[in-house]
């Protein structure tokens, strides 16, 4: 029988290191916010670039690295065939995925895990998850939905589920793609099948604690956690709808209706104050209010295609109560996170509007730096009135294709360098002062 835990404890265990302080041990890194917290970062890039402090091979993959205690995790596939991008196709292309830990200071490989895998979805170039460094472990999910639990020092495998196997489903159209979530003891990610849409396990053991929802496809939008009305909100989106739970117990607390295009919900909810923004695929916006005496939401506008973003790889960032993000007709917006007003739009460090176009933001100080699909870090500012360039450097070649060559990995940020990654390798550059 599951305890329910106080709103205070429960609030701290969430709060817990997932690592040390300069690291990146997750997805949007050490508090799941796209922000950088180390001092002593370069303002602007030297003439020939920052320095290369090492780089290793890597196989395909979108995840990007995590970076915990010394050491850097990515998942990558490897494949003796050719992967075509078709979107909407499904091909099957059989290879192997893996799961490397790398020597933070020299990127020499101190352990790997491989499994061999069948992808079958679109975009079948790897693993679409960061992944997550706890307490001594490691926690892969790849995308076909291998969720695995290493112990972080040695690679050896702790537990680990197929979940379309156990939950008697498949992967959608795009893979697993929503990052799990650590919270507390429990590690909640979206597995799918008949009231399974999201699952909680034992983040050490592996047990299934509970499990809730079901809707026609896991969709791909990562769990997030909220506080309203006085209580943790475990907000899940799905291409029916959006639903909040205990995060404790599973039990629902709301629901509202969403329908996802394709089943293409993507983003991680928005809170600001007592809104949620919810932005998907050709337009499928949805902003709610959420209710301060009992959990609950009303509905502010939804489906408006004037309002809002839609993004597609890219999770917004949310600084005050602008949410700033790129859309998926290319353009870089700001948006008012409580009303969904489009204050501007801009190229921004792409440089020209591209369809599906993608530059993932982190935060470091007053800042942004911009990863962008070209290979390129770019420094620069946001505010309400337009985006400003400060320094460009080349740090990679895209090697994947979305129509064009493309680099679509999130880079991690930690102990004053960025670990970034394409298809053919993994480097790590100083961007110390």
């Amino acid at each position: 029988m599951l305890v329910r835990t106080t709103l205070a404890a429960a609030a701290l265990a969430a709060l817990a290191p997932l690592a040390a302080a300069d690291d990146w041990p997750q997805w949007m890194g050490p508090k799941r916010d796209n922000v950088w917290p180390e001092a002593g970062i370069l303002d602007a890039f030297p003439k020939d670039g920052p320095k290369v402090v090492w780089r290793a091979p890597a196989g395909s993959g979108y995840a990007g690295p995590a970076v915990a205690g010394g050491k850097v995790y990515v998942a990558d596939f490897v494949t003796g065939e050719k992967v075509l991008v078709d979107n909407f196709a499904r091909k099957p292309y059989p290879g192997t995925e893996r799961v490397r830990c790398l020597d933070e200071a020299t990127g020499k490989e101190l352990w790997k895990h491989e499994y061999p895998v069948t992808t079958n979805v679109s975009y079948p170039s790897g693993p679409r998850c960061t992944p997550t460094a706890r307490d001594g472990k490691v926690y892969t999910l790849g995308a076909m939905g291998n969720l695995i639990a290493f112990d972080a020092a040695s690679g050896k495998v702790l537990w680990q589920h197929d979940l379309p196997a156990e939950y008697k489903t498949k992967p959608a159209l795009w893979g697993y793609a929503a990052h799990p979530l650590i919270d507390g003891q429990k590690l909640i990610t979206l597995a799918g099948g008949e009231g399974s849409h999201v699952v909680a396990f034992d983040k050490d053991t592996g047990k299934e604690l509970w499990k809730a929802g079901t809707q026609k496809e896991q969709g791909y939008s990562p769990p997030t956690i909220i506080e309203a009305a006085g209580v943790r909100q475990l907000v899940i989106t799905g291409p029916e709808a959006v639903r909040a739970y205990d995060p404790e117990t599973g039990k629902q607390y709301w629901t509202t209706p969403y329908t996802a295009t394709s089943g293409s919900i993507i983003m991680t909810p928005i809170k600001s104050g007592d809104h949620l923004y919810v932005g998907g695929y050709q337009g499928k916006s949805l902003l709610l209010k959420l209710k301060q005496d009992a959990p609950g939401v009303e509905v502010v506008f939804k489906d408006d295609g004037g309002m809002g973003l839609s993004p597609v790889n890219v999770q917004p960032f949310l600084d005050g109560d602008v949410m700033y993000g790129y859309d998926e007709g290319g353009n870089l917006r700001a948006v008012s996170a409580t009303t969904g007003d489009r204050l501007w739009a801009s190229p921004g460090p792409i440089g020209k509007v591209l369809g599906s176009g993608t530059a993932f933001l982190v935060k470091n100080g007053g800042r942004y730096f911009f990863f962008t699909e070209a290979g390129d870090l770019v420094i620069g500012t946001l505010s309400k009135e337009g985006y400003k360039e400060v320094s460009r450097a080349k740090l990679l070649d895209p090697t994947n294709t979305a129509g064009r060559p493309v680099v679509w990995s999130a880079p991690a940020y930690a102990n004053k360098r960025v670990y970034a990654r394409n298809d053919k390798e993994l480097i790590c550059v100083d961007l110390a002062k």
